[in-house]
């Protein structure tokens, strides 16, 4: 694993021209060895247990230090993972989904509780169905990629049509608008499709102005064909129905058009990091208290402080995005007290996005304890698990060996 001090300072790794965020002062240093030990071995068994060829990881704690690093190749036998290789940031698309939603209301083009059949046409039945909804995911729309990841498969390179997609989400059982949470991806590309029709701009215009262009991420694109450096995975299953670890499909091709709003950005490191913790910290013009005030248990059975709305999870104090998109497994949380950041990007999608929630919230709590430098003051709180209670939970989300 290769780590370098990138971006030591999110606050000052973004251009000169342009970025109008305020963000916490960051320690210009590393984290300690210790503590980039601790992390290092969380990722390399992350990474084994995901059956990823490559990793990305950023981890900064404001009163301590940094450490970002790249491990692995971009796929079996390719180049090697730099800390600048770019990749595509998933379900953390879905926070910025929302961001351009809530930036359009701030300028009083939509509202929260605007139909969704007011931009976007035929769709009987679904009336009650609001933009609001759709980015809370509370719609009720089922998601589509259960009907459609075989076809990712066999021909990655398909450009899809979003109403398609969103097609195949209607016809699978969802529930009622309102009554709970319940992730969708077909929401959030109802969402995309919205929001094009009102402001009259296609969404990578609006990530640009929304969330691009304020927080200074200059290396974020939504692209039209597959531009990530760090390719995607898939491990199938064989005869005997065990993982196939050593052989996974190259998913590298695959059109944005797949997962589009809820899931196609591309970015690095230092620019995801930068706007988890806008994201956390509210810092956007058009940031507001409520979208987070009111949140939904993540499940059923969550533990009463992870919860979900705005297109964001909450786990105690950290706010952020985590998910599975057909080759990827990324998550990216923001502590809204401290500006602690950690970003991670596995590159196989076989396993459970519980994988990489429970790798970032062990990267959280082993970054939360690190010592503070010289002339800073560690934080006070802390977060309601433990590394090792996490560490565990990668360990039983594996799908394939761990050293």
């Amino acid at each position: 694993m290769t780590s370098v001090a990138l971006a030591l300072s999110l606050a000052a790794c973004a251009p000169d021209n342009g970025p109008s965020v305020q963000l916490p002062a960051q320690v210009d240093g590393a984290l300690p060895a210790d503590t980039q030990g601790l992390l290092q071995a969380a990722v390399d068994r992350a990474i084994a247990a995901s059956g990823s060829s490559g990793a990305l990881v950023g981890v900064w704690a404001p009163w301590a230090g940094t450490w970002v690093a790249g491990a692995g190749s971009v796929a079996p036998g390719g180049a090697g993972v730099d800390v600048a290789t770019s990749f595509t940031a998933g379900a953390i698309t879905r926070s910025m989904t929302c961001d351009a939603l809530y930036g359009l209301v701030a300028d009083g083009v939509v509202k929260l509780d605007d139909s969704v059949t007011t931009y976007v046409p035929g769709l009987p039945g679904r009336e009650a169905i609001t933009l609001g909804q759709l980015c809370d995911s509370t719609s009720g729309v089922a998601s589509y990629t259960p009907a459609v990841f075989g076809r990712f498969v066999v021909t990655p390179e398909r450009v899809w049509n979003p109403r398609e997609l969103v097609g195949h989400g209607l016809e699978r059982p969802g529930g009622q608008p309102g009554a709970g949470f319940s992730d969708s991806d077909t929401g959030y590309l109802l969402l995309g499709m919205a929001l094009e029709q009102a402001s009259r701009k296609s969404m990578s215009a609006l990530y640009e102005k929304y969330v691009f262009a304020p927080i200074g991420m200059s290396g974020s694109s939504l692209p039209a064909s597959a531009a990530a450096t760090l390719h995607g995975l898939w491990s199938p299953a064989n005869a005997e129905g065990a993982v196939e670890c050593a052989a996974p499909i190259d998913l590298g091709d695959l059109s944005p058009s797949a997962t589009w709003t809820a899931g196609a950005v591309v970015s690095d490191l230092a620019d995801v990091g930068r706007y988890t913790q806008s994201l956390a910290l509210g810092a956007r013009s058009y940031d507001t208290e409520a979208r987070f005030d009111a949140p939904l248990p993540a499940a059923g059975d969550a533990a009463s402080w992870f919860t979900a709305t705005g297109g964001a999870y909450q786990a105690g104090s950290l706010i952020g995005q985590f998910g599975q998109t057909p080759g990827m497994l990324t998550a990216a949380f923001a502590d809204r007290n401290t500006g602690m950041t950690i970003v991670v990007a596995l590159n196989n999608s076989r396993a459970s996005d519980a994988l990489v929630r429970a790798l970032a919230w062990e990267l959280a709590a082993i970054a939360s304890k690190a010592p503070a430098a010289a002339g800073q003051t560690a934080p006070d709180a802390g977060l309601p698990w433990t590394a090792e209670d996490m560490g565990a939970q990668v360990t039983a989300a594996a799908v394939c060996p761990i050293p």
